[in-house]
């Protein structure tokens, strides 16, 4: 089965590493939990160093950082193997998706369950770590994640209610060094839900057919031949937004010149996309740079403020 699963693996697959060497019987959940796509757990885990470093806690607080680590990798994963249960009879329709364990009998229903209810343990080993208000916080987002799987199926804009739930980790940072909302707080969470909008429509540039056959709303489906334009706008905010919460935490114009390098990797990604989406892999994953750019930015104003 490990043989046929790893030929039969969706094109965004990175098996590789501790996934390559699971035992067969272990690895269809690894793949369900996308354990071979570490880009998730980055992209899920950055906006909590935003909020920590922002907040001047990045070095009085590093243990947190590798409980949130663990966190991202644990609840990106509950997330995936929830959103495979939701959408398991539509994913046996998308040639990219219909690999996936669940849709494909690779692992039942059962068990998706069984390993979804561990993987929250572990998220729930990791929201002990926090401060009570924290922990309130990220308890908050709870429905946001339930609810994003329908999403699709209701609006075309689906990638901003991912924003609302990848994003979430800035709040939880921020409140667990503060243990308070704070007006820079909330600039960070919304230049990061933009930030998301733009990179999960790069993402979705690659199923647009797939899409419109099965009835899956997207944003790149809504701006069409403007997905280019669409994109470079969210990233605007983005920046927008974060500029804003540096300036909120320190009102000085060389704070801004922080965000400069993700700046300009935001810009190539607009500048290199093809408009059919033959590339929009490779550029959804170059966001890990850019995550890691805005919290080197947060690292130095919140370390210096």
């Amino acid at each position: 089965m490990s043989d046929s699963m790893s030929a039969a693996a969706p094109p965004d697959t990175e098996i590789q590493g501790l996934v390559r060497l699971l035992p067969s019987r272990m690895r269809p959940f690894a793949l369900l939990a996308r354990f071979d796509r570490p880009i998730g757990w980055w992209l899920l885990f950055w906006p909590c160093v935003y909020g920590l470093a922002l907040a001047g806690g990045a070095f009085s607080h590093w243990p947190l950082v590798l409980w949130m680590l663990l966190g991202a990798i644990a609840m990106r994963g509950a997330g995936c193997v929830y959103n495979d249960i939701v959408d398991r009879d539509l994913d046996a329709k998308v040639a990219r998706t219909a690999s996936r364990p669940l849709a494909s009998g690779a692992v039942s229903l059962k068990s998706a369950w069984a390993w979804l209810l561990l993987l929250c343990g572990i998220g729930f080993v990791v929201l002990l770590q926090l401060r009570i208000e924290a922990i309130f916080v990220a308890l908050c987002s709870l429905a946001l994640v339930a609810a994003y799987p329908f999403m699709k199926r209701i609006t075309w804009w689906p990638q901003l209610w991912l924003g609302l739930v990848f994003s979430w980790g800035a709040l939880v940072g921020w409140v667990a060094v503060t243990g308070r909302a704070d007006t820079a707080m909330l600039w960070l969470y919304g230049g990061t839900i933009f930030w998301v909008v733009g990179y999960d429509t790069i993402y979705a540039m690659q199923d647009r057919e797939d899409d419109a056959l099965v009835g899956i709303r997207s944003t790149a489906l809504r701006m069409g031949e403007q997905v280019r334009s669409g994109v470079a706008i969210c990233y605007l905010l983005a920046l927008a937004g974060w500029a804003m919460a540096i300036w909120s935490v320190r009102p000085q114009g060389q704070a801004l010149v922080a965000l400069l390098p993700a700046a300009f990797h935001l810009a190539y990604q607009i500048a290199s996309l093809k408009k059919d989406g033959s590339n929009a892999l490779g550029h959804f994953r170059s966001n890990k740079v850019t995550g890691l750019l805005v919290a080197l930015a947060c690292l130095v104003v919140g370390a210096t403020s």
